[in-house]
């Protein structure tokens, strides 16, 4: 019994988290989160060296930007920040979820099988575009504690891990949009400038 508590106990502290924010909106969040036409969204972000309490500061002023916006993803870049880390909480109305904190993210594996779902971005308010994505990936990753992890990711989940990434090495979801009409048509509708979206990469 002794042994299996201890397993238990061991398994408890490996995934222990040690990012806990209030998911309650802030009238005023700490980070600024950039829209497009800024060149912060255009800049790569740099590998983390060293996962400290200003790398764990920083995921948490991310995340109470993220939950005022009432987003489900944001990657340093957009909040000017020149760092591979981003945060992610798919749950955001249950206050029991705990948020994932992703560093120096890199997909080791993508399925061959791709799907088409709607996106949109926090620095692109209100515009809504289909973006064609691997159903699956895997990714390899350290978590707020600097500990190596990897993960499988399909669904939610998966595309937006990828979303995420994508801001990290300067791209965006428009940039991804085959229908060059459609993206025209919700970016003036919203006051933003087609001239701003990059060709898709390859």
């Amino acid at each position: 019994m002794s042994r299996s508590f201890a397993q238990l106990a061991k398994k408890a502290e490996a995934n222990k988290t040690a990012i806990a924010v209030s998911k309650e909106p802030l009238a005023e969040p700490p980070l600024e989160i950039h829209k497009l036409g800024t060149q912060f969204l255009r800049q790569s972000g740099r590998h983390i060296s060293k996962v400290d309490d200003s790398i764990r500061d920083l995921a948490k002023d991310m995340l109470k930007s993220m939950y005022s916006a009432k987003g489900i993803g944001l990657a340093a870049p957009q909040v000017g920040i020149e760092k591979r880390i981003l945060v992610i909480d798919l749950d955001i109305e249950n206050p029991t979820n705990p948020p994932l904190v992703i560093i120096n993210p890199e997909i080791i594996n993508s399925s061959a099988t791709v799907d088409t779902y709607e996106e949109g971005c926090l620095s692109i308010p209100g515009v809504y575009l289909d973006v064609i994505r691997p159903s699956s990936i895997k990714v390899s990753f350290r978590d707020e504690m600097g500990r190596p992890k990897k993960m499988n990711a399909d669904g939610l989940m998966a595309r937006c891990i990828q979303h995420e990434i994508d801001h990290l090495n300067g791209v965006l979801f428009v940039d991804r949009v085959t229908d060059q009409e459609e993206l025209k048509k919700a970016l003036t509708e919203h006051g933003f400038n087609k001239k701003d979206v990059f060709s898709p990469p390859e």
